[in-house]
């Protein structure tokens, strides 16, 4: 039995396929450049809900408390914020050193008065 010497490859096949991946990688490095499909979007006589900005509530670990960088009483927190409605991300800075009681204290009140959408601020290690 002889064992036939292959003299040549035929390449046009993986050429094909290789063309139809650099296709397909140009076609989604175009979406992803950009970060979405631009559309023309239809014009409407009604206006769109209002985005609310998240408020920020700072607690030091001396006990004081800043709403959106402006002191404020603790008791007055509820209050102060009673013009914000209920769907405002609230974001809570607190230091890693306060008192936890207070931290406690500060989302239980906030989540007495209907405030649901609570976050926690931390810093990546």
């Amino acid at each position: 039995m002889a064992i036939k010497k292959i003299e040549s490859i035929n390449v046009i096949p993986f050429i094909d396929i290789m063309l139809v991946l650099l296709a397909i990688v140009l076609t989604t490095a175009t979406f992803i450049a950009k970060g979405a499909i631009k559309v023309d979007l239809p014009k409407a006589s009604a206006q769109s809900a209002k985005v609310e900005k998240p408020k920020d509530i700072t607690l030091t670990k001396d006990g004081k408390t800043y709403l959106d960088g402006v002191a404020i009483d603790k008791n007055n927190l509820v209050s102060l914020l009673a013009q914000t409605p209920k769907e405002t991300t609230i974001i809570i800075n607190g230091d890693a050193k306060m008192n936890y009681e207070y931290f406690v204290g500060t989302i239980d009140t906030l989540t007495a008065a209907g405030y649901t959408h609570l976050s926690i601020a931390t810093k990546k290690e």
